[in-house]
């Protein structure tokens, strides 16, 4: 009998929230490995990093079942491990820093498994640099001290040697210790801290709910009460805090505090996701489309008998970077020389299409003003020939606009659909928790189909009224198109851009965002 081959596991540090703040290492991990086991407390957009196929195991809360316990989590690694799987366990923060880790690592170690401990950046330095706070400070602070405030003030006194934290240090990190607020400032004021030392509570830091506040250490009981402060929250105690209101950066961006759903398909998504985070904001993905080839034998050969054709078109039109790509790959299929279609112009509607053939070294004609097919047709309407033989390449539930009204002129318009669009299986679950939690604050629609899918994903998660769930969330279009099967579906359509691209979407959502933030500050004042 052969011994069983043992798998691996790594347990990576994910950071405090923001995706990025990964490391170099924690992404290789992911890309490597067969499972990935994380929790609410690491950012989903981590999980786009790892190769398709990769089983996702999410260890958080959901509507049918508990958060699972640690001692469940040790095991769950140890019988992935056994079954001979790489498996990345994703945690918040660094592992080594209240992390838990050395009770998971102790568990692999006894059960012979191989491991490696990935740091991760902790909280304790990167939530305050969040808030404009840096934790050490030539003039203010030139060491730190990071304790655990999580536990109950008796068990605080017997792991805590106040007389010596309390001025060991210039500044003073506590983790989980909002509930403690009180009895933590009060040792410190006890054991020789100025009451005017300044303090700051870092709430959900480098997320999109970060909320910080600010008082000193005897008045901060009162605010955090006052504020009905929850956690989780960092605490800043020491004149590093005073540097708050020169240094804050991350709430200046435009879409702070906004967590956006982007709903398109995952291939397309990171594009308008990266913007979103670059402004502040938190894409949540959660794809609810894929394309995919043609497989139906009949229809790959109408395919290829249409591409042979290839030296009787005048025209070549796209509608979609996704039009362009599939293209080419049945070009490249059918061993299809791209040469073969001298004699055809080429029109494409926007101009991320337009890129997209320009990345080929094919250059369309000027591009409409608006970017669908009306537009196009208005735009070419002077330069098309009744008789001549267009070639569109498209989806298979692209609009049937452009066809009709180019044969209406006259012209020969042939349609292949070079890729079709289905419902997307494969949602992440902290992505779906969160809309179940309504913590989604705006939703982002690019096509008629991430409506229309969208809202079959969540009958089929269970929301039997989709509907009526969305209402009051305020919805994003990119144009007009989208806008009508919003509206029919019963949603209203809150945002949408002069401009149907991707770049006039993202300024149309900065711009109601300031508008409603102008809204907010005058109503406080």
């Amino acid at each position: 009998m052969t011994d069983l081959v043992k798998g691996k596991v790594y347990l990576v540090g994910a950071g405090p929230g923001d995706p990025k703040l990964i490391t170099v290492r924690g992404l290789q991990c992911l890309e490597e490995c067969d499972v990935v086991v994380y929790d609410r407390l690491a950012s989903p957009r981590l999980l786009r990093y790892v190769k398709p196929g990769t089983e996702r195991i999410y260890v958080g809360k959901l509507p049918d079942r508990h958060t699972m316990k640690q001692e469940e989590i040790n095991q769950l690694l140890v019988d992935l491990a056994l079954q001979g799987k790489i498996v990345t366990r994703l945690k918040g923060g660094d592992p080594t820093i209240f992390g838990r880790v050395g009770e998971e690592a102790e568990l692999l170690y006894d059960n012979g498994i191989e491991f490696e401990i990935i740091p991760g950046i902790t909280s304790a330095i990167a939530v305050p640099a969040y808030a404009g706070i840096p934790v050490t400070h030539r003039d203010f602070a030139s060491s730190l001290s990071i304790i655990t405030g999580h536990e109950s003030p008796d068990k605080l006194d017997r792991s805590i040697h106040w007389d010596k934290v309390t001025n060991a240090t210039g500044t003073l990190i506590f983790l989980m210790g909002v509930a403690k607020i009180g009895y933590i400032a009060d040792q410190l004021m006890k054991h020789g801290k100025p009451p005017q030392t300044p303090v700051a509570l870092v709430r959900w830091g480098t997320r999109v709910e970060q909320r910080t506040i600010v008082g000193t250490l005897e008045t901060i009981e009162e605010i955090v009460k006052a504020a009905n402060f929850q956690p989780p929250a960092v605490i800043v105690v020491g004149e590093v805090v005073l540097q708050r209101e020169k240094l804050k950066w991350y709430e200046k961006k435009p879409l702070f505090g906004l967590r956006v759903l982007v709903t398109r398909a995952r291939a397309q998504a990171s594009e308008l996701a990266d913007q979103i985070e670059t402004l502040g904001g938190e894409p949540c993905e959660f794809p609810v489309i894929e394309t995919i080839e043609p497989s139906a034998p009949d229809v790959v050969e109408a395919l290829r008998e249409k591409l042979e054709l290839a030296e009787q078109y005048n025209w070549l039109m796209f509608t979609s970077v996704n039009g362009v790509e599939y293209f080419f790959g049945w070009l490249c299929k059918f061993q299809i020389d791209i040469r073969r279609f001298f004699g055809a112009k080429i029109a494409a509607v926007g101009p991320k299409t337009a890129a997209a053939l320009a990345a080929r070294g094919l250059i369309a004609e000027e591009l409409p003003l608006k970017f669908h097919a009306e537009g196009l047709l208005e735009q070419l309407r002077p330069q098309l020939k009744a008789g001549e033989r267009v070639l569109l390449p498209r989806g298979d539930l692209a609009r049937e606009v452009l066809p009709r009204e180019l044969n209406a002129l006259g012209l020969l318009a042939t349609e292949i659909d070079v890729y079709e669009t289905v419902l997307a299986e494969q949602q992440d679950e902290l992505a779906l928790e969160w809309i179940l939690e309504k913590a989604i604050h705006m939703i982002t629609f690019t096509s008629s189909s991430t409506v229309t899918n969208l809202l079959e994903v969540l009958r089929r998660k269970g929301i039997t009224n989709p509907v009526e769930f969305l209402a009051g969330i305020p919805i994003a279009s990119m144009g007009p198109i989208t806008t009508k099967t919003v509206i029919a579906a019963g949603l209203k359509v809150t945002i949408e851009p002069e401009d149907s691209t991707l770049d006039g979407l993202l300024q149309a959502i900065v711009d109601y965002q300031q508008k409603q933030l102008a809204i907010t500050v005058r109503e406080e004042l």
